[in-house]
């Protein structure tokens, strides 16, 4: 009886490792397939703000960490910096909404040279389906107004939602959702006109430092 159980137990030890290595062996060769899809879903995103013919460098390359909680709704953010012909042509930053109807809501926000808004992409949400889910491109094509925005256009006073006597559009049930996401990107706004020349400047001297 030992026996048959010594038996059984050293083929399932074996079953069990073959299981494991295969799983190790598939996890390998996988992984740098993940790590590339996410890549190329990415760009996907920073290209549909940034169009690819605006700049010559590669926007993953050489991305910054930034560290501006109150003005990007977050402990750490990442900018990623398009350049043109050696000069500045775009920067696209991650921020967090924090003040969402159900939670943060996480953006994507691209602008020119000049503080234009180039466009914002929500990326993450949890808003109400059918209300404030509307702030999705697939939902509504209310995040495509940011596109050509800035400081001044409208005038800063006038970027809150139009119940709130500002120029940017509601949704009919849901205003804490859009009040949000406006503050959000006017944020981020802000922070560029404030911190442009210094963030370009740190990702001419982190290129440079790469072979």
């Amino acid at each position: 009886m030992s026996r048959n159980v010594l038996v059984s137990a050293l083929i399932l030890g074996v079953f069990g490792f073959i299981g494991a290595t295969l799983v190790a062996v598939t996890e390998f060769g996988t992984h740098e397939r993940i790590l590339e899809n996410e890549r190329q879903a990415l760009l996907r995103q920073l290209y549909e703000i940034v169009p690819q013919e605006r700049i010559d460098n590669d926007l993953l390359a050489y991305p910054l960490t930034v560290s501006a909680r109150e003005e990007l709704g977050q402990e750490n953010s990442l900018v990623y910096v398009g350049e043109k012909a050696n000069q500045l042509s775009a920067m696209v930053f991650e921020a967090t909404v924090p003040d969402g109807y159900s939670g943060p809501i996480r953006i994507l926000v691209g602008v020119d040279r000049n503080g234009v808004l180039l466009g914002t992409r929500v990326i993450a949400h949890k808003e109400t389906p059918g209300l404030g889910d509307k702030i999705e491109k697939e939902k509504s094509d209310w995040i495509l107004g940011f596109t050509g925005k800035s400081l001044t256009d409208p005038k800063l006073d006038r970027w809150k939602v139009k119940k709130d006597g500002g120029d940017f559009d509601q949704f009919t049930g849901a205003t804490v959702t859009p009040r949000a996401v406006v503050k959000g990107v006017r944020r981020v706004l802000l922070y560029f006109d404030q911190q442009q020349d210094a963030l370009y400047k740190e990702y001419l001297e982190k290129a440079k430092s790469k072979p």
